[in-house]
């Protein structure tokens, strides 16, 4: 299971109906506090968080700090979606198994979760 984080409803739709099509479930969060609260909550943790910078509330940034700080959630890898021109400032401080720039092609998404999860 994916857990998609985007605060843009129409990105989060198209990648779960991409990664749907090829087997994968998902679980979206619209910004970084739901994605910790559906993490401190969830049954099943995900195999992969794609996780966009720019949102509201509590950004990618701000996210990947609070994850990084639970022992519970710091394991689990993070790929960053994002359409920032070079992936953004501290990019690489964040520590992202990988970078995927929207749009992105959905071989490439494909690629990148089939790296971390069993369909």
């Amino acid at each position: 299971m994916i857990l998609v984080v985007d605060d843009d409803k129409k990105t989060c739709r198209l990648i779960s109906a991409a990664l749907a099509a090829k087997g994968y479930g998902t679980a979206v969060a619209y910004n970084g506090r739901e994605a910790l609260d559906y993490l401190k909550g969830a049954d099943r943790r995900p195999s992969l968080i794609l996780l966009d910078l720019m949102m509201p509330e509590m950004n990618g940034w701000e996210f990947r700090k609070a994850q990084q700080s639970d022992p519970a959630l710091a394991d689990i890898p993070v790929a960053i979606i994002t359409g920032l021109e070079g992936g953004g400032e501290g990019v690489s401080s964040i520590g992202a198994v990988d970078v995927l720039y929207k749009p992105s092609r959905i071989e490439n998404l494909t690629a990148l979760v089939s790296r971390f999860c069993d369909n």
